[in-house]
């Protein structure tokens, strides 16, 4: 009667292999190969112009994270609470029945099996209410995930308004960036700014409660 909750690593929100962005190109008249390269979004240098965020970082940095991370933590801990003390119930009251049956504690064979029925019932429903519970807190996770992915992709899209980055990779667990220039991780730059309106946020609603 083991619960096996099982959940969505907040790690893997970003199932995203990149962001992209088509970003606001100016029209120019330098020559054929200048109106080239401005179709293919490359700079005068010759570079395109590209970014990464490190997601593992940028969640254990991101408070909105950890918050919604600690609060999932004590929901599926009290669903645990609740679910064992409903196990030690029925683990109590299974022992008490064998005990009866061992010690012919029941008036009749038919009052045994009703009771024995009984007991099945309800462990049977206790399988049932560890399903729920399981499903609910993963929908939960799902949830949370969709959340954060959706506050990280709006936020770059007002970060990269002025088209300075064609393309915003993820890089999940280190695999997708193997060699990067300076300043190609924007990380910390996009963990302070959400943290900074993650805040004014916080002191937004705490004005508004009061």
């Amino acid at each position: 009667m083991k619960r096996n909750l099982q959940f969505v690593n907040f790690a893997l929100l970003f199932g995203l292999a990149s962001i992209v962005f088509t970003g606001c190109q100016t029209e120019t008249n330098t020559g054929e190969h200048s109106d080239k390269n401005a179709k293919q979004g490359i700079n005068e240098g010759g570079t395109f112009p590209v970014a990464y965020i490190d997601t593992d970082s940028l969640l254990r940095q991101y408070k909105l994270a950890i918050d919604l991370q600690e609060d999932l933590l004590k929901k599926e801990e009290k669903s645990r609470t609740d679910f064992n003390e409903q196990a030690k119930r029925l683990q109590n009251q299974m022992t008490e029945f064998q005990r009866k049956v061992q010690n012919n504690g029941f008036l009749s064979r038919e009052r045994a099996e009703q009771e024995q029925r009984n007991l099945m019932a309800r462990e049977q429903e206790l399988q049932k209410l560890n399903g729920k519970l399981s499903q609910e807190l993963m929908a939960e996770q799902e949830g949370l995930n969709r959340q954060l992915r959706d506050t990280l992709t709006n936020y770059l899209e007002e970060y990269n308004a002025d088209g300075r980055f064609k393309m915003i990779l993820s890089n999940t667990l280190g695999d997708n960036v193997l060699y990067s220039a300076p300043g190609v991780n924007i990380t910390q730059q996009i963990a302070d700014a959400l943290n900074s309106r993650y805040e004014i946020s916080k002191g937004e609603s705490a004005e508004a409660t009061k």
